[in-house]
């Protein structure tokens, strides 16, 4: 008689290894603490059905709703196993997990439980937050503008004014990048408005004063910078062409230029791991006054003047490539073309010289000169027309760099202006000013969100209400990224080695600096196979290869997390999981 075989494969890849750092920082176990969905809830609790939505979604790079369920349907061994909990397909429906975005887009719920994971974040990681930077980010989609709504037209970081959108507000931890705070607004608003309510939100979250707060120019209004002067905390940013005129930075520079105020170096290491020295600058001290609750208070503000050199450089290539172009459309402004109209006296071609030069940015770098000539063509006589004289008059342009206004012009090149109110011995002019260009770890961050792996945009969700859950579902995602990478970043320097085997390809190549994603993606391949045969249930997993096994070390998981799905091998059939 023929054995009874049935075989199931389950594609298991990075599930163990998401579970357990969601499970490390106790995300689960937080959500069930703070939000409690209606009575008619049953089933897997809403901490752990937030949680597999969140590996769903790191896991494969996909937030819509309705892939979860068929997703579960195939991986219930696994989730099972990782998580302890008895589990049904049916519990990720659409319906399901629409409740659990209306349940994270109530605020009241969402701070509580937002500061209760970030203090467990900081105890279980060791985490003593000294700065935080902020940076708002917009998401475009095909939405249905309404009054007082979320998703409303203005200023699109997309490029796409065309399209509504929202707002995003991010409070990172640096320089980790780990969001600690996050807002999700209407996107008309200013981000001039939004970093007090922001900078609100992470004091009460953190509970924690003397924090740097790090941002961009928009962060520097006056009133921002003398509340967080009155919050006994600090700020860094740089201040704007508005904020900081030509003729005040010139009153800066002119010693500069002149050889009287000697310049303070700044270094980085390169990529070879060399001291490399990438800046200058010096500062000067002024006294500042502002109103704040209804009451004067005054500080002394240091401000940085800084010269970058990538900057510097950088603008000058700029500049060289566009005085190239304007040379080249000057010489072909009365170039002769079959439907071109050509220019017939030395005003207009004046004008259309003009008209490039401002194009181009480049009024008073050229020297241009209008020629205008007159020729005389004799044409001889054909048939019954009579010879005759004709009268040519044509008009060009000719340009010279004029190096000299060139070169003052490149001097202004890379300077900038920043301003902090911490003193010297706490953040000198060199750590202030790297700590700034760390500033790419926010970009990193809003880069995660919007694309793959969390893959906010496109976003298929039409109620406020649930794209503000969505969103702050996702920080959460981010928050697990970024710590995976911190830690094993963390563990490789604690070790003084590097991680083999992330680059397809290139087996050989090592890296300090593993990404997150990097390191996910390398548990992709892994399978649990169930095989059942007459009386008996066999489990095997796909073993473990040395980079897999050396990634969860530096994670700090054991090999049990994937070990532990063909545990009791074999053992007696019995009722199967139902979806």
């Amino acid at each position: 008689m023929a054995d009874n075989f049935d075989i199931k494969t389950e594609q298991v890849d990075d599930i163990p290894v998401l579970l357990a750092q969601s499970k490390k920082i106790g995300v689960p176990e937080l959500l069930d603490q703070h939000f409690r969905p209606h009575g008619n809830w049953q089933g897997t609790s809403i901490g752990w059905t937030t949680d597999i939505w969140l590996v769903h979604i790191l896991s494969e790079g996909d937030h819509r709703l309705n892939q979860v369920e068929l997703w579960a349907e195939k991986r219930l061994h696994t989730l099972e196993t990782s998580t302890g909990q008895q589990v049904r397909a049916l519990e990720w429906s659409d319906d399901r997990l629409g409740i659990v975005l209306d349940e994270l887009a109530d605020d009241a719920k969402w701070e509580a439980f937002e500061a209760d994971l970030n203090r467990r974040t900081f105890r279980v990681y060791d985490l003593k937050p000294r700065r935080v930077r902020l940076d708002s980010t917009t998401a475009s989609g095909y939405w249905t503008v309404t009054e007082d709504g979320l998703f409303q037209f203005g200023h699109s970081k997309d490029h796409r004014p065309d399209l509504p959108q929202l707002k995003v507000m991010m409070s990172a931890l640096d320089p980790m990048g780990m969001p600690v705070a996050t807002q999700v607004l209407s996107g008309e608003r200013a981000d001039d408005k939004l970093y007090i309510p922001a900078i609100q939100q992470v004091s009460a979250s953190l509970d924690e004063h003397r924090l740097l707060y790090v941002g961009d120019c928009k962060m520097a209004a006056l009133g921002t910078r003398a509340y967080i002067q009155n919050s006994q905390d600090y700020y860094l940013c740089p201040l704007s062409e508005v904020q900081m005129p030509d003729d005040l930075l010139k009153t800066y520079l002119q010693p500069v230029w002149s050889g009287k105020q000697p310049l303070t170096p700044v270094y980085r290491k390169n990529a070879e791991g060399q001291l490399e020295k990438i800046a200058e600058g010096f500062e000067q001290n002024v006294a500042l006054s502002a109103e704040v609750d209804n009451k004067t208070i005054t500080w002394t503000e240091r401000r940085l003047i800084v010269h970058s050199f990538r900057h510097a450089h950088a603008s000058e290539e700029a500049l060289r490539t566009r005085l190239a172009k304007a040379q080249a459309d000057l010489l072909q402004l009365n170039e002769h073309k079959q439907g071109k109209k050509q220019i017939e006296d030395s005003a207009g071609m004046q004008a259309a010289a003009e008209k490039v030069l401002k194009h181009y940015g480049v009024n008073g770098l050229l020297k241009l000169n209008i020629v205008e000539q007159i020729e005389e063509r004799h044409i001889r006589a054909y048939g019954e027309r009579p010879a005759r004289t004709e009268i040519e008059r044509t008009v060009s342009s000719q340009t010279d760099i004029d190096e000299q206004a060139v070169q003052e012009a490149v001097r202004w090149f890379g300077w900038r202006v920043y301003v902090t109110n911490q003193q010297q011995d706490g953040l000198p002019l060199e750590r202030a000013i790297l700590a700034y260009r760390e500033e790419y770890l926010v970009e990193r961050g809003f880069g995660r969100l919007k694309g793959k792996p969390l893959s906010l945009s496109p976003m298929y969700l039409q109620s406020d209400k649930r794209a503000t859950g969505l969103i702050r579902l996702l920080s959460i995602g981010l928050r697990i990224l970024t710590l995976i990478e911190h830690r094993a970043r963390q563990r490789l320097a604690e070790l003084q080695e590097k991680l083999l085997g992330l680059y397809a390809g290139n087996p050989k190549r090592a890296t300090d600096r593993p990404t997150a994603e990097a390191m996910l993606r390398a548990f992709k391949g892994i399978y649990l196979s169930v095989v059942t045969r007459d009386e008996q249930v066999f489990y095997h997993v796909t073993p473990l290869s040395d980079v897999q096994k050396k990634i969860l070390s530096l994670l700090d998981f054991p090999v049990n997390i994937y070990t532990q799905l063909a545990s009791g091998f074999p053992k007696p059939a019995g009722k199967m999981t139902e979806p």
